[in-house]
């Protein structure tokens, strides 16, 4: 479909975003700044919120390339790459492998721990077991295996109000999800790094106004302070830059991708962990991607522009 068109020239985009995943209203701010940047750079836009007529859309559009602008499942898991693939579409960001191993946490530790990463050990439990007992020590975090933006994400501290076993009636990531990954709780600072081609753009370290940083803190201006560049010993910033670059390359991701790490500062480099590679990373205007480009001197505009040079490459 489309007519192939080479690097740099006016092409058709067909901007992917909505759909019906626990992040349509961040996916769909997304899309809606991609769509303005690629009209600004002189591109043929047609802006799809996805359904499960999706396939018919994008057939109709008969873009030159898809920008996929969605987060979580069923756009970030390998399922829309999948039907792209079919339909023989050029898309932006990560192919199916990629993104189906990136979204689950426990593949993705399985992939990068033997090359090098340091990644928290986790152990994966049922959720009618935390009615029983802890499955580690506390502090440590509940997280749903394949989500992003911190969906469902619960810190288990001996002063939580959870109860100790956790309470059944008691609101918590557990009532949505059969399994659940459960990891040691790493004191200290939140940081990330993007990847934009094949280049670590900064570190950011993400500091939230109250609690942690959840979904709220992430998508609610003035709830999360950016500070970028991080103010980090060097030896901090190096190690993140490289690790988050290791992860890229071993999980095949394309275009961009997004890295996130603790750091604890008591342990110098042996306390910094990498919690997870994000395969879409937000596009917003609190977005950290953007916001890391900008640093680097490279606009949101410039930003779109090279994401759907690497996709029809």
């Amino acid at each position: 479909m489309g007519n192939r068109a080479g690097r740099g020239q006016a092409v058709k985009v067909a901007v992917l975003m909505g759909g019906w995943s626990a992040e349509r209203e961040v996916s769909l701010t997304s899309g809606r700044g991609i769509a303005a940047a690629c009209r600004a750079l002189g591109h043929d836009v047609t802006e799809i919120d996805m359904d499960r007529d999706v396939a018919a859309a994008l057939t109709a559009a008969a873009p030159d390339v898809v920008f996929n602008a969605l987060h979580g499942t069923p756009g970030e898991d390998g399922s829309i790459q999948g039907l792209m693939d079919i339909l023989g579409l050029r898309y932006t960001h990560s192919g199916v492998t990629t993104s189906a191993i990136a979204i689950d946490k426990e593949l993705t530790k399985r992939i990068l721990v033997p090359q090098g990463v340091r990644m928290p050990e986790g152990v994966m439990v049922a959720s009618e077991a935390l009615f029983v007992q802890d499955p580690l020590p506390r502090p440590y975090v509940l997280k749903p295996v394949n989500e992003g933006s911190s969906v469902g994400v619960a810190i288990v501290t001996d002063a939580s109000n959870y109860g100790n076993p956790i309470g059944r009636a008691v609101a918590g990531p557990w009532q949505a999800f059969a399994t659940l990954l459960a990891e040691p709780f790493i004191a200290g600072k939140e940081l990330t790094v993007a990847i934009l081609g094949d280049e670590a753009l900064a570190v950011t370290e993400l500091i939230p106004t109250t609690g942690f940083y959840d979904y709220d803190a992430k998508y609610t201006d003035g709830l999360t302070r950016h500070q970028c560049p991080a103010d980090l010993p060097a030896q901090i910033t190096a190690a993140c830059l490289d690790m988050a670059l290791a992860a890229h390359r071993a999980l095949g991701c394309k275009g961009t991708s997004r890295s996130d790490f603790r750091w604890d500062p008591d342990q110098g480099e042996a306390g910094l962990y990498l919690l997870e590679v994000n395969t879409q990373p937000g596009m917003t205007p609190l977005s950290l991607v953007p916001e890391q480009a900008k640093y680097r001197g490279i606009s949101y505009e410039m930003l779109v522009q090279r994401l759907i040079d690497a996709a029809l490459e």
